[in-house]
């Protein structure tokens, strides 16, 4: 479900960046606006991170093999991280010297109308694309305020698009700004500037992604909830005196792997002990789908701060 939501949002953003750009660089070849070639080279590289994005669910969907028996869910966060590497180097990197070399060498704007007309229907496009990431996005929020759910969120493909837009969405105003101010004042210094902010929106949007993303590369634990709920499973077993651990890692949006330190008590035997193992398990995976591999260790409860514990020499 939440790889098939995914999938749309980047279509829809995909098909939306691509028309964008095309009508951006036509602009910028007859009017000659600095802030038009920061905008056209933004939607490109939108389009490119979209590509990027799909390919990268492509090879999460990967079954697990011998060399990698846990899957290939990963892919998805390494691809995340690629398109902010993208943003930065290609879109900012680009916008600014553009940015720059215009206020070094500013040219007058040629038919600034034109512009106005392909920005407002970028604004409108991207708008449209914007609104379906949001929609989208708040089916998965919850309750939760936006910047927690993209700190929580473990489908980085989701949030990147979203960020994208927003950062279009910014850029086209700033174009839009810059381009006015260069026309009433006839100065085309307002042009360039416009150029290099666009530059900088979208290397702070790259650094936050880069930031989100690599929490998960590095291998984030499941929601709050998910681990209270772990424990309280176990807690409802008789034969589970003490659950010591629960820990999650993320191999992926929809893949956890959980293992379970629990203290059983000293009178279950080893039948009883395998079938308690087995039942926890299917418990486990049945209330939360996205655990698919659980791993049962049984320690004795860990002692607390504070707790006597008896040595012989």
């Amino acid at each position: 479900m939440a790889a098939a939501s995914s999938k749309k949002v980047i279509y829809a953003a995909l098909i939306g960046n691509f028309l964008i750009a095309l009508t951006k660089f036509i602009a910028f070849f007859i009017t000659k606006s600095s802030a038009m070639l920061s905008e056209g080279v933004h939607s490109v590289v939108d389009t490119g991170n979209q590509i990027l994005l799909l390919y990268g669910l492509r090879r999460a969907r990967r079954p697990a093999d011998e060399q990698y028996p846990f899957g290939h869910g990963k892919e998805i966060y390494f691809w995340g991280f690629v398109v902010a590497i993208m943003i930065f180097t290609v879109g900012a990197g680009v916008s600014i010297y553009k940015g720059i070399h215009h206020l070094l060498h500013p040219v007058t704007i040629q038919n600034p109308t034109l512009n106005y007309i392909v920005l407002a229907c970028a604004l409108v496009f991207e708008g449209a694309a914007w609104f379906f990431a949001l929609t989208e996005f708040k089916k998965v929020k919850g309750r939760r305020s936006y910047l927690e759910a993209v700190h929580l969120g473990k489908d980085p493909s989701m949030f990147v698009v979203l960020f994208e837009d927003s950062a279009a969405m910014l850029g086209i105003l700033v174009a839009f700004a810059g381009i006015f101010l260069s026309e009433v004042t006839g100065n085309p210094v307002y042009d360039g500037a416009a150029s290099v902010v666009i530059g900088l929106i979208l290397a702070g949007t790259a650094a936050w992604l880069a930031y989100e993303i690599k929490g998960l590369l590095i291998g984030e634990s499941a929601r709050p909830e998910i681990v209270k709920g772990v424990r309280e499973i176990a807690k409802s077993y008789p034969k589970i005196k003490h659950v010591n651990e629960v820990l999650t890692l993320h191999m992926g949006p929809d893949f956890i792997l959980l293992n379970l330190s629990v203290d059983f008590a000293d009178t279950v035997l080893t039948g009883d002990l395998e079938d308690t193992i087995s039942s926890l398990d299917r418990h486990i995976k049945q209330v939360y789908p996205k655990i698919k591999r659980v791993f049962v260790e049984a320690e004795a409860r860990a002692l607390k701060t504070g707790d006597v514990q008896l040595t012989t020499d």
